[in-house]
């Protein structure tokens, strides 16, 4: 008992010491970039009303599909060990299917061409 009191005591004090000295020696000059509201390149000076491009959004749509294809398919090793792997295959196939299908309509369409 007194060693884990001890020790809920230690990480206590240690982690009161480490908070006061990240206050104390924390650079406190903060420069015009740092208090700038604006981030990832977008210049602070001007207009913050300016309109993106729809292109943008598609190709970030695009890649939330496909990021959430991979999450999906990232537990089929372990289905084909189920009980009907022919089912769980097949399902897959369908959604690569699917997907391939959406790529190739927004690829024809020329949803993937950044220059206009």
């Amino acid at each position: 008992m007194n060693m884990i009191l001890f020790m809920i005591t230690l990480s206590l004090a240690l982690s009161t010491i480490l908070t006061a000295l990240n206050f104390w020696l924390a650079q406190m000059t903060p420069d015009s970039e740092k208090l700038s509201p604006y981030e990832c390149g977008f210049d602070p000076l001007g207009s913050a009303r300016l309109p993106f491009s729809i292109r943008f959004f598609l190709v970030a749509i695009l890649f939330l599909l496909f990021d959430l294809e991979i999450a999906l398919l990232l537990p089929l090793p372990w289905a084909v060990q189920l009980q009907s792997p022919i089912t769980t295959l097949a399902l897959a196939s369908m959604l690569i299917l699917l997907l391939t299908i959406g790529l190739i309509y927004e690829w024809v369409q020329g949803g993937l061409e950044w220059a206009e």
